[in-house]
């Protein structure tokens, strides 16, 4: 997709670069120019057209569409150019509010700038370690199953978990487990889901795939207990040859947050970081604000609201 992206911003550039001309002599010579548009004294050039079109996907059209697409881009910028004129002339620019914004969206860039370089330098996985993470992970691909799942999901507060646990141990339904965390007056959600193993969380995929249909089991985390209940499962295994690039694709990003991680926690350790005010060791925390009450369970609309502990999968596998 990249690379049909940069080839489409390629054939944007000479596209408008040839049909973008400044007028020549008499003779009728044109010179070609990377000016789009002057609005007023400012100009618009071809590169903030494709540095626009660069961010949409542009993948698999034909060079007329993609023309078609840079002058809408054009005149979506003229706009911005005559709002950014107006809001200089009324000194926005000048309002607290708006220099405060400007310093955080610059903030912004040179810090995902740094670590798109450190991400830069780090060693791409080998054809090998992409098959051994296969071969390692038969959950995901040689033996992946697609789950009908039913969840009931309770914070995680002393007894919790026991009380959960037991349920399960003694063949109980999801409906008596329900009433069982009534009796307590312990607020729960539940609901029911499908998920494929890639979107369920590495460390909770082997407990989830080793149930077998009707099977349930009681997940913990720091902020809830899940109980999950295979009603039904598939298999729906991946090949190799399909899941490879998918894989060296994960492995990278893998590293990358590896990498950036241990590159900051290096320079807190260098850096002198002094906490002040109420933000100082010792002092008095800032009060958060009251947590919305839990709203009684909706079974049509809890997968939704519930964030239970196998929501999150491997997106880098998608």
């Amino acid at each position: 997709m990249m690379k049909h992206t940069r080839f489409s911003a390629t054939l944007l550039a000479t596209a408008i670069a040839l049909t973008l001309v400044a007028c020549g002599d008499k003779e009728g010579k044109k010179v070609a120019t990377q000016v789009a548009a002057k609005v007023g004294s400012e100009e618009i050039s071809v590169h903030q057209i494709n540095q626009v079109l660069s961010r949409t996907n542009t993948g698999g059209a034909s060079p007329e569409a993609v023309q078609a697409m840079g002058k809408e881009v054009l005149e979506k910028l003229i706009d911005q150019q005559l709002a950014v004129d107006q809001a200089t002339e009324n000194k926005l620019h000048r309002s607290p509010e708006v220099v405060a914004q400007i310093e955080a969206a610059r903030r912004d860039i040179l810090a995902r700038a740094y670590i798109q370089q450190v991400s830069a330098g780090i060693a791409k996985p080998t054809a090998e370690e992409a098959k051994k993470y296969y071969v390692d992970h038969p959950q995901l691909f040689s033996e992946r199953r697609i789950f009908n799942v039913q969840e009931i999901v309770a914070p995680n507060r002393p007894g919790v978990a026991d009380l959960l646990k037991s349920q399960v141990a003694g063949g109980k339904s999801l409906e008596e487990i329900a009433a069982a965390l009534k009796a307590k007056d312990i607020q729960f959600n539940g609901g029911s889901a499908t998920r494929a193993a890639e979107q369920i969380p590495l460390d909770v995929l082997p407990k989830i795939h080793a149930l077998k249909d009707g099977q349930a089991t009681v997940i913990e985390a720091p902020q809830a207990v899940t109980v999950v209940r295979v009603v039904s499962s598939q298999a729906s295994a991946v090949a190799e040859a399909a899941a490879l690039p998918r894989i060296e694709q994960f492995l990278t990003n893998q590293r990358a947050g590896e990498a950036v991680a241990t590159n900051i926690k290096q320079l807190r350790s260098t850096t002198k970081i002094a906490y002040m005010g109420e933000f100082e060791k010792g002092a008095t925390p800032v009060a958060a604000p009251a947590a919305p009450a839990t709203p009684a369970p909706d079974a049509a609309a809890t997968d939704d609201k519930t964030k239970s502990v196998i929501e999150k999968g491997v997106s880098g596998l998608k």
